[in-house]
Formats: C-alpha cells, structure tokens, sequence
C-alpha cells in the first residue's frame, strides 16, 4: 500500500461508522477526576476499554498505580518491533471534568453522545477521549496498510488526573523513564486556532494559580455602626490586586513581564488569526499589552487573571463591613518567567505597595515550554500534515494555554509535536462540549500520514535511542508527498 490508501483507510475508518462506535463507548465512562475522589471508573477505562483495544494492536498494555496518594492510575503500552529502532511516544488522557449533567441543554447529555449534525457532543468527546481515538484508529491503519511493521516502536502513556493537575504524573515518568524512553512525542490536545486549518503547536504557556488574602477580623461589622473606622477588607485587597494588573488587562509587575519575544516567535505568529468563529467572543483590542497582536498577547506574553473574588454574601449582600477577602488569581507565562519565584516576587510587590497584610499563597503551579522552530522535526511535521490536507498548518510556538509538556520536554528531554483536533469554540469544560465530525475526520487522515511518514523517516534517517532532543538527529526527516 502506499501513502494515499493510508489516508483512505483512515477517512473510512471515519466514514464506515467505526469510529463513532468507539467513541461512543469510551464517552460513556464517567471518568470525571476534578471531583476530588479517585472513581472506579478510571481504572475500569484504561482496563476495560483502551487495553483490549490497543492489545489487538499488538501493544503490551500495563496500568501502574498513581505514586502519589488520591491520584488515579495510569496506562503504559508499549508496541516493541525492535530495541534497535527508534520510538515515538504518544500522550492522552482519560479523565473528563465534571459532567455538569443538570447544565446541558434538552436532548443531551455528558454520558451519551449524541449526533446532531456536524457536532457530537458528550463529555469528553474534545478533551481529550476523542482526540486520542483519533490517533490510535489512525495509528491502527498506519499499522495494516505498511503490513503490520511499522518500522518504529511505539508507547502510550495515558493519565487519568490530568483535569485534576496531573496528580503523579512527573514521578510516574521518573519511575517510568526506562519504559517511556523514546526520541519524539506526537501528542494530541487542545484546540486548533480555528476550525478551518490545521494546528501544530511546539509546547504550552505555564500557569501558576496564586490567592491574595486578608483577613481583618473574626466577623463582618455593621457598616452603619463602624463604617469608616474600621478598613474594609475587600476594598483593600481590590486595590492590591489593581498593583498588580491595570484596568486594561497589562502586568505591573515588571519581574513578571516577558523581556521580550523572540524574532523567531513574532514570525511564526505574524499571520495567526485569533478568534473570528462564529461561536467565538470578539476580541477586545485595547485589552492587555499594548503593541501587540492578539496572537502575540495571547501566546507569547504574559497573563494575569482574577479568576474570582470572595468577600461577604454576594448572593444575599447584608449591610455589613466584611471581616475577610479573597482573590484567586492566575498568572499564564511563557519560557523564560522566573515562576518558581512567584511567591516572593508578589510578596515583595505587595511590601512595596503598602500592602504587606495581604497574604500570598501559591495553590497550582506547571511549567512553560517551547520546541525551537528551527528543530528538524517542526519542518517534518508541517510538511507532512500540508501533504495530508493540501493546507499549510498554523504553527505555535507554544499553546495559550497549559498542558504538561514539561514532563515531556524536560524530564524525558524529547522534542514535542502537538496536533489538536479540536477547536477553540468546542465547550470543553462547559455544558454541550462537541467534537466537529469534519475536523475528527480529517484529524484521522493527518495522524495516518504523520505514523506513515515516520515509518520513511525511521527508514532513512539515523534516529538514535536518546532522551535528549539534540542527539536525535543527524539530518532532517522528509515527508512524501500524497
């Protein structure tokens, strides 16, 4: 067979019903892990569902308990054709948020998928079951149309805490190293910039979650009583947070303000278009750093968020001084923020301000990272998904938002290639999520020529078993055409 009866095979996987019915089984396990207990249904999915399938595959298929406590397992399968070859490795993961069942409109609902039209909506169906069932049912005819050898080796990992911060996730692949040893990850998740053209993104923003609090008294005091003597706790934690981020969206915090973006990073999102879709929010343009584009405002500089704020009763204000007030906030970075220094980096802010009874407390934290536009792989992978679709993807430097790339980029030192086959309006995490059948389907056809052109890849470039992203080459890898 030869490159294009890959891609048939793959568009009829699609075409034929087959996908959809697998899809249709796995939404159906309620694996939600943003519920803070580790279900039965998490284990069940990677056991019941995703070994068989990649056994058939001829994969050797291994659930590992969560090294770290409450946290839910994990699935290793590795198709071995030979320790001499090179190996790709591949991510998802199994988990959802939480169904929100009451929120969905009428006729749907999370567990269930549900066809109407162009959109198939369920839980998880973006993010991200339906995105790794596109990659392993193209991976499953990359397998039959090169006659079962695909000339590389390949291993899944599959987590089932990543909507709950990927809970053991980096000592699993500490532990792990020997068995997720490889020279490239291909990985699917997130959105495209836009459903009307490919994406490939090279890592993911970082983001730390971080509360301001101030507490001033056991108890509200009231306001008719003791207004104005007594400091209101929520107007001055308004006014420390106003230090940190202005009233349109700019940092003020100049340690946590990029020292500027690459020529390289300006180039790639020159022609990167943000938003537009129909279902899509405008965007404001006099919001967040001035001077910038939105696609540079949104992937390549940083953010800060007040992602809610907590004083009194909002939903039954009484008249009373508040005794105490929260903002949680977030702070979306790219490489290069010192963000293991957040905390103090706020902490002297706050000082300097006069804000030095205003507590920082850092809750989440995760990495930034970013593959250099110029590794051979990056050229490879565009040129093989323009070959799959007739379309040059848009290619990020890093997504917008986060993922844990850093267990990929830096502790197992692999480059990483990201093709998402979702798009931004999906309502992943919200009532009504959807996968879009045309963009599924062709996601399956460009998965089926990326595994097939790593099959010529392996055969005529001396990949090298290393986890380290600079000795995987000694040339640049070519994809041929459809």
């Amino acid at each position: 067979m030869q490159r294009q009866d890959c891609l048939r095979a793959a568009a009829a996987y699609f075409d034929d019903g087959r996908f959809l019915a697998d899809l249709q089984r796995r939404v159906a396990f309620r694996t939600e892990s943003d519920t803070g207990a580790v279900t039965p249904a998490l284990g069940a999915y990677l056991r019941e569902e995703m070994t068989p399938a990649l056994a058939e595959l001829g994969f050797h298929c291994e659930v590992i308990d969560n090294p770290a406590p409450g946290g839910g397992p994990f699935l290793i399968a590795r198709r071995i054709e030979g320790p001499e070859l090179p190996t790709v490795l591949s991510y998802g993961h199994g988990d959802v948020v939480s169904g929100q069942d009451a929120q969905w409109r009428d006729g749907l609902g999370p567990w269930t998928l549900t066809v109407e039209g162009e959109r198939w909506y369920g839980r998880g169906t973006a993010d991200n079951k339906g995105q790794h069932s596109i990659n392993l049912g193209a991976l499953a005819q990359a397998i039959r149309a090169r006659g079962g050898k695909l000339g590389y080796n390949v291993t899944l990992l599959l987590e089932t805490g990543e909507e709950a911060a990927s809970p053991g996730l980096h000592e699993l692949c500490r532990q792990q190293a020997d068995k997720l040893r490889a020279d490239l990850l291909i990985a699917c998740d997130g959105p495209r910039v836009s459903a009307q053209r490919p994406t490939l993104f090279l890592g993911s923003r970082g983001a730390v979650n971080f509360s301001l609090a101030l507490r001033a008294r056991p108890r509200g005091y009231h306001s008719g009583n003791w207004g104005g003597v007594l400091a209101n706790p929520a107007t001055v934690l308004s006014h420390a947070v106003a230090t940190l981020v202005d009233a349109k969206g700019r940092i003020l915090v100049e340690a946590l303000r990029p020292k500027g973006i690459p020529a390289s990073v300006r180039d790639a999102l020159a022609e990167i278009a943000i938003g537009g879709g129909a279902d899509d929010p405008a965007v404001e343009a006099e919001w967040g750093e001035p001077g910038l584009s939105p696609a540079e405002r949104l992937m390549a500089w940083n953010t800060i968020e007040v992602l809610a704020l907590g004083a009194g009763s909002p939903q039954r204000p009484v008249n009373a001084i508040p005794g105490e007030a929260v903002a949680h906030c977030q702070l979306r970075f790219v490489v290069g923020t010192p963000w293991r220094d957040l905390a103090a980096i706020l902490r002297a802010h706050l000082d300097a301000q006069g804000f030095g009874q205003v507590e920082v407390r850092v809750t989440l934290e995760g990495a930034a990272t970013r593959l250099d536009l110029d590794n051979p792989w990056v050229g490879w992978a565009q040129r093989s998904i323009e070959a799959s679709t007739g379309q040059r993807p848009d290619v990020l430097p890093n997504l917008a938002g986060s993922l844990p790339n850093d267990v990929f980029a830096d502790l197992l030192g692999l480059p990483t290639l990201w093709v998402p086959h979702s798009y931004p309006a999906c309502a992943q995490h919200a009532p009504n999520e959807h996968l879009l059948a045309p963009l599924a389907r062709e996601g399956l056809q460009i998965m089926a020529g990326l595994y097939w052109d790593l099959g010529d890849a392996a055969a005529s470039t001396p990949w090298h078993a290393s986890t380290s992203s600079t000795s995987t080459f000694s040339s640049t890898p070519k994809a041929k055409s459809a």
